[in-house]
């Protein structure tokens, strides 16, 4: 990866760079909000980017780091929306949606950066860890989308919301 100028960037510090604006982006977004919730999945975001920035610590360091998908924050998270849409509880500030949408580019940003550095690797464990680290980049987007969705219509929302989609990721 180089720069304008043609220098080499450490891929390494980028991504870590991003995890750790993405992990504040996220805690900000959960301040902002009244609705426990949205909340709630946001801070679980935020930890999700804390890991992804130990795991490419790691990588960078050389340690043969272990990391799977973690589906445990995806079924939580899910379960936090089907209770929102049980309880018919929708209490959002439409003014955030624009934010949740940044979130979202962001989100689609990373996983193309870790989709590319998967294919440019050589080493079949950090294409492994790349490839992970896309996928759940992916479910961000997927549960971002959600949040953008609940946020613009709500009553939409509750009607219409479905979560297959999230069980692929």
């Amino acid at each position: 990866m180089k720069t304008e100028g043609g220098s080499k960037v450490d891929i390494y510090e980028f991504a870590m760079q991003m995890e750790l604006d993405g992990r504040n982006f996220y805690l900000d977004l959960a301040k902002k909000t009244e609705n426990a919730g949205i909340k709630s999945v946001l801070t679980m975001m935020a930890e999700s980017e804390a890991k992804h920035y130990n795991v490419i610590l790691d990588m960078q360091k050389n340690n043969k780091t272990e990391y799977s998908k973690d589906a445990e924050v995806l079924t939580k998270i899910k379960n936090i929306f089907i209770k929102m849409k049980e309880e018919k509880e929708i209490d959002v500030d439409v003014s955030q949606v624009e934010f949740y949408k940044k979130a979202l580019e962001i989100e689609k940003s990373s996983e193309e950066f870790y989709l590319e550095r998967a294919g440019e690797e050589k080493d079949s464990h950090r294409k492994k860890i790349f490839l992970t680290l896309a996928k759940e980049e992916k479910g961000h987007c997927i549960l971002l989308e959600n949040i953008v969705n609940l946020v613009s219509q709500p009553d939409n929302w509750i009607e219409n919301s479905e979560w297959h989609d999230i069980d692929e990721v």
